[in-house]
């Protein structure tokens, strides 16, 4: 299950929640807001998503991957809004039979929804200006910053 919140993100409950019996392997990835890209010092960011569509293909891809890597389950938490350096701004889990299947799969849930999923992010830099960071599904869901 892929979703959207505007509240932090328990990486604890997204454990829990792809936790079962007949999985002997566990992966997990946090996507931290970190103080500097591309050389510039980076205060806070901001994201915004179509809900509906970001949620839609956000499922899609864990739906795929599941499959492809004969996974037990998996979930993948996405924040929106206004967030600060430290913040957890993505939290993925995944449980499966065997480890190298769990760590493949987060990878390529990571991977997909970075390129895929209609999530913009506002890079605010320390100078007080700030700029939409480019985004390759931007473009083919029509938002432009």
């Amino acid at each position: 299950m892929f979703q959207l919140t505007e509240t932090p993100i328990d990486p604890r409950a997204l454990c829990d929640a792809v936790r079962n019996p007949s999985a002997g392997g566990f992966a997990s990835f946090e996507g931290w807001v970190r103080n500097h890209h591309q050389g510039r010092d980076v205060a806070s960011l901001e994201y915004e998503a179509f809900p509906a569509l970001a949620e839609k293909e956000g499922n899609r891809i864990l739906q795929e991957i599941c499959a492809q890597h004969d996974i037990v389950s998996a979930r993948c938490t996405h924040r929106t809004g206004h967030l600060h350096v430290g913040d957890i701004a993505i939290s993925i889990a995944v449980s499966a039979a065997h480890r190298d299947a769990a760590f493949d799969a987060c990878r390529a849930i990571i991977d997909s929804i970075k390129s895929t999923v209609p999530i913009w992010k506002k890079e605010h830099y320390t100078d007080g200006t700030s700029i939409w960071v480019k985004c390759h599904a931007c473009a083919d869901h029509g938002h432009h910053h």
